[in-house]
């Protein structure tokens, strides 16, 4: 396949890290994570418990936009069983995101008094703790890949580490998906790793809108889309082509 988007390989990235995770429940948070989700869902995992990203179960695997509820997951619940019990696959945003995967959504320049404020911590320390956590980048550059986080809201893996055994036990950050390139955290002291440049990117270009060093090793290009999962997106999942303004081809 030939023809397929720069944002129909993201959405096809980010269905792969949903590949092998079964029976559980995943919270996609985002649109390309939505639309990887459910195309993971109606491909290679059917058996995954969809969630809409909020507090709502999904009964069946809709295009963006039609929700069709099965059952509600409010915060109290999901914070009280699933994040700490139950397993999970989450994909955050990253306003920055770190060498060893420390995320913030929380605030931009010193924490007294910052730049910017953002969302706040969130969801982030529980996530990157209790379950599989994921990101996604929809502009990758150095100002969102940083060599420290300015607040930490998600838990790299040093963090964690120093932390101690209670937050090492179920960390697992396990890879960041962007509109350049797919990169995880098997480098030297798990530090991130480039994992596959998207087609007609370079590494060197994917190096050059990241802020500190970034381990380049055997680097694939990200697959392509199969027929059938350029068909599912462009007629089931997003007809209304939504993903093209997110990630101009």
């Amino acid at each position: 396949m030939t023809n397929a988007t720069r944002a129909e390989v993201a959405a096809v990235a980010c269905a792969e890290l949903f590949r092998g995770d079964g029976e559980i429940v995943v919270s996609p948070m985002g649109l390309l994570p939505s639309l990887g989700a459910r195309l993971a869902r109606l491909t290679f995992e059917p058996d995954i418990l969809l969630s809409d990203g909020e507090a709502y179960l999904l009964a069946s695997t809709p295009g963006v936009g039609e929700p069709i509820v099965e059952g509600w997951q409010p915060f109290r619940k999901v914070l009280d069983t699933v994040v700490p019990h139950g397993k999970r696959h989450v994909v955050m945003g990253a306003n920055q995101v770190d060498r060893y995967g420390n995320q913030n959504i929380s605030a931009i320049g010193d924490h007294a008094r910052p730049k910017k404020q953002l969302l706040g911590v969130r969801g982030g320390p529980g996530n990157t703790v209790n379950n599989r956590t994921s990101y996604w980048v929809p502009r990758h550059s150095t100002r969102v890949f940083t060599e420290r986080v300015d607040v930490i809201s998600g838990v790299g893996y040093d963090s964690a580490r120093a932390a101690g055994p209670s937050a090492r036990k179920y960390h697992d950050v396990y890879r960041v998906v962007t509109n350049l390139a797919v990169l995880d955290f098997c480098g030297p002291d798990n530090a991130m790793r480039l994992v596959s440049v998207h087609p007609g990117v370079s590494v060197d270009e994917v190096v050059a809108n990241t802020g500190f060093e970034l381990h380049t090793g055997d680097v694939a290009e990200t697959r392509l889309p199969t027929d059938e999962e350029l068909r599912l997106l462009r007629e089931v999942i997003d007809p209304k082509s939504t993903r093209d303004r997110e990630v101009p081809s």
